[in-house]
């Protein structure tokens, strides 16, 4: 199969000694030849310096980077100093992001939702970036109707966005039943599928809660009855994620989005199977 454009993130280290190994974990996974690496941005800004210095960790090494911007706390000033820092180091695309209020927060900032975040960004920097947003095709867990979503994505769209990444999901019917729901809506804009390597059993439960992506009950079955077989997991989980990708793949899906959790060896894995 040709190989298809893909990207791969990964969240901000909090200490020197998690910086130097995502440095060794960067340089293995520049070996696939991703489009480019988003960098996450956490929860009320909490590490607006670690995206930015990943990034140009990132950039420095001759990679494409793409920092993920969170309304949550942003004032229109604070945004915009941000923004002017990007582009005074040549970064041409962005991850506009809602974001999650963390327990306890209080003010969410001058943006409430993603779309005027967009447009913010727009209204700003014309065309120089590049803009990123989510998609949710099981449907955002804070989403009163799968109706509601939906327009909420096409806001965004219509504020300036040019592509989507998917939240992650096992279900590919979810992924190109939005896809086609999307379209019917006009929207034309490349929406790439998010993937989440399977490693560990109970982190993917945990995550899968938080975020309302849906672990079909034979996968869930089959991973809990490995116990704490950590090899049987891995090797199950290749199998399922690698059909998931061969599948949205075959049927349009312009890229994959690799949620790599900065690890090295899951994400090589999907890719030499996806590849071979």
């Amino acid at each position: 199969m040709e190989t298809p454009n893909f990207s791969i993130e990964f969240f901000p280290p909090k200490t020197p000694e998690g910086a130097e190994k995502l440095r060794a974990t960067r340089a293995k996974l520049s070996e696939l030849h991703p489009k480019y690496f988003s960098v996450t941005f956490g929860a009320g800004g909490s590490t607006q310096q670690g995206t930015l210095d990943t990034v140009l960790d990132i950039l420095a090494a001759g990679e494409q980077a793409a920092p993920h911007l969170s309304c949550v706390g942003g004032t229109r000033e604070s945004i915009r100093a941000v923004l002017n820092q990007y582009k005074s180091h040549g970064i041409k695309r962005l991850v506009a992001l809602r974001g999650d209020l963390p327990s306890g927060y209080g003010a969410s900032g001058e943006f409430r939702y993603a779309n005027e975040l967009v447009e913010f960004i727009r209204a700003e920097t014309g065309d120089w970036f590049h803009i990123e947003v989510a998609a949710y095709p099981e449907v955002h867990p804070q989403a009163r109707s799968p109706q509601e979503d939906l327009q909420n994505f096409a806001r965004k769209v219509k504020a300036g966005a040019d592509s989507a990444i998917t939240q992650y999901f096992y279900n590919a019917d979810a992924y190109f039943q939005f896809v086609d729901e999307t379209r019917k809506l006009g929207l034309d804009v490349p929406v790439v599928a998010g993937i989440m390597p399977i490693t560990n059993y109970t982190q993917l439960m945990r995550f899968s809660d938080m975020c309302g992506a849906e672990i079909p009950r034979w996968v869930r079955l089959k991973l809990a009855s490995f116990g704490d077989d950590s090899d049987s997991i891995k090797a199950f989980g290749l199998d399922v994620v690698s059909q998931l990708c061969e599948r949205v793949l075959a049927g349009g899906a312009p890229g994959l989005h690799f949620y790599s959790m900065n690890q090295v060896q899951a994400t090589t894995a999907l890719w030499r199977r996806l590849v071979k």
